[in-house]
């Protein structure tokens, strides 16, 4: 079994009302990765991730381009206690 880490991502710039947490279920669902995505009241989106080390960084690549819509000004990253979790989901917002 791969070593599993959890990651914490807080995104901003114009990453609500453009599909950003969508954009971002999909690709953490084709990469195999697990945990969620929601709106902070701030404007950010933040995410929170478990994975393989490979995994959360083509996560993160992706986290950086966004959606078509989107404008991806900064993205932070933080190591985050392991997250149980069996699948990735869209929480409610902050």
């Amino acid at each position: 079994m791969p070593d599993l880490e959890t990651r914490r991502y807080v995104i901003s710039g114009r990453v609500q009302g453009v599909g950003f947490r969508w954009f971002v279920e999909r690709e953490a669902a084709q990469n195999g990765i697990t945990g969620w995505v929601r709106n902070c009241h701030n404007g950010d989106v933040e995410v929170m991730a478990t994975g393989t080390a490979d995994q959360l960084r083509s996560l993160r690549q992706k986290l950086e381009q966004g959606p078509r819509a989107s404008r991806v000004d900064h993205v932070s990253e933080s190591k985050s206690a392991l997250l149980q979790s069996t699948s990735f989901r869209i929480e409610g917002a902050l």
